[in-house]
């Protein structure tokens, strides 16, 4: 009985033993099993029963990304939300700009989920269990219309011109709603700004002519600024010519001089020379004087031919170095004037050029004046016409001061009746005063003008009147 109590017991134990293995195995099971992994390209979104904040409120999702969590069975369960970004093509049209231009903006945006932990909630709380399709439809949604407040308030120039600033009030206000629901913007890429009525590219257009008249200016100035420095440079070559041959001039007569100093040294030299030679001979001669009488008359007579001819060298030399100087200053003056008349001929001759040019700028506008007004007139001749009008009022002051002087309260004239014609004394003395002034007619009909019947006697001639003139 024993036996059979213990056998049992022991077998009990064996059963024991292996439940308490199986159950410490299924545990391992479970564990490995619920306990998941979350990719760095995901966020994992437990839900279910959650822990509570810490001011006793219950979450309705708990975000993970990266890491591990432990997942419990029956009460929890897990998905996952994708980071991968999603490229939204925003192709606005006609939306209206502060200046009430309506503008076509066509643009990219890359949004994709947020990792920071209070976006992740609302991400989870909003996009899970979406497609990538209708998450994109979504944020396209927010985008078009914080993209046309955006371009409400701004004006087309800053749309088109700064566009760091349109960026940056587009990404300020797409991100603030897209962070609502668990978004945030990544990029944005405006690819092209127009408008129905052609604004944009007038900008362009008044930008494009002002860069060009811009280069235009610069290259005028480089030009000019080239033309002066040329000129300066001829200039500088013009007085380092002028100062190298004054210099060359001046080495020359410096060597000169020199040569002729030297040459006096010589002769100096010479005559102490002689004169030493002189005073040899002469105690030579008073060796001689000893011994002889005769001896000492010849050497007497050798001695004053020598002090003659030694005097007649030193005048000799004193006259040539005289004369070499002279010389000198003589073609040092000639120089100086040469270079005096050269700096002279010079001036008048850039003294003329200028009045040349003057004259011809003065010729070529009047030339050109004068073509402008036969290419206006129609003809030279109409032309001609118009400046005899144009100085007509200077003509005829002309013709007036001829018989300005003439008194007519003081002309006294005795009619008698009628003169020759019919006309009596006083017409004829009219007719004839008028007479005086025949080239006023003339210069009228040249002008294609004419005088009233009363003062010219061809008024009343067709044949006189140019063709085309009337009445």
């Amino acid at each position: 009985m024993f036996n059979i109590l213990a056998n049992t017991g022991a077998t009990i134990g064996i059963i024991l033993a292996v439940v308490v293995v199986l159950v410490l195995v299924m545990l391992l099971l479970v564990v490995f099993v619920r306990y998941k992994k979350c990719p760095s390209d995901k966020i994992m979104v437990i839900y279910g029963k959650i822990t509570a904040n810490k001011d006793g409120t219950y979450r309705s999702a708990k975000c993970i990304h990266g890491g591990a969590a432990f997942i419990w069975p029956f009460i929890q369960a897990y998905s996952f939300l994708d980071l991968t970004p999603l490229s939204i093509s925003v192709d606005l049209k006609s939306a209206l700009s502060k200046q009430n231009i309506r503008i076509d903006v066509p643009s990219i945006f890359t949004v994709g989920i947020s990792t920071d932990p209070a976006i992740m909630q609302n991400a989870a709380e909003r996009l899970l269990g979406l497609q990538p399709k209708d998450v994109s439809e979504l944020a396209k949604d927010i985008i078009f219309g914080q993209l046309r407040l955006v371009i409400a308030t701004m004006d087309i120039e800053e749309i088109n011109t700064d566009r760091d600033k349109f960026l940056e009030a587009i990404s300020r206000n797409v991100e603030g709603e897209l962070k609502k629901v668990g978004l945030k913007l990544i990029n944005v890429n405006v690819t092209d700004i127009s408008d129905e009525s052609g604004y944009i590219v007038a900008l362009g257009k008044e930008a494009a002519a002002k860069a060009i008249n811009d280069a235009k200016i610069s290259v005028a100035e480089e030009n000019r600024k080239g033309a002066i420095g040329e000129a300066n440079a001829q200039m500088e070559q013009r007085i380092s010519v002028a100062d190298a041959e004054s210099k060359a001039i001046e080495g020359e007569n410096k060597a000169k001089a020199e040569i002729a100093q030297s040459k006096a040294v010589l002769r100096q030299r010479e005559a102490e020379a002689m004169k030493l030679a002189v005073t040899s001979e002469n105690v030579q001669a008073a060796k001689a004087k000893e011994e002889s009488y005769a001896a000492e008359q010849q050497a007497e007579l050798a001695r004053a031919s020598r002090e003659k001819a030694t005097k007649e060298a030193d005048i000799i030399v004193a006259s040539e170095i005289e004369k070499r100087r002279v010389e000198i200053a003589a073609d040092a003056e000639a120089e100086n004037s040469r270079r005096r008349a050269r700096g002279e001929a010079d001036a008048i001759f850039a003294k003329m050029e200028a009045e040349a040019r003057g004259l011809y700028e003065t010729l070529s506008k009047q030339a050109e004046g004068m073509d402008k007004l036969v290419k206006a007139a129609g003809t030279a001749d109409e032309a001609v016409r118009l400046m005899i009008a144009d100085k007509l009022e200077q003509l005829v002051a002309a013709q007036v001061e001829a018989i300005k002087n003439i008194k007519i309260d003081k002309v006294t004239v005795w009619d008698g009746g009628k003169g020759e014609d019919g006309k009596g004394a006083t017409a004829n003395f009219l007719s004839g005063l008028l007479k005086s002034l025949p080239p006023l007619d003339d210069l009228y009909s040249m002008a294609g003008l004419q005088l009233p019947k009363a003062v010219s006697p061809h008024a009343d001639k067709p044949e006189d009147k140019p063709e085309g003139e009337g009445k």
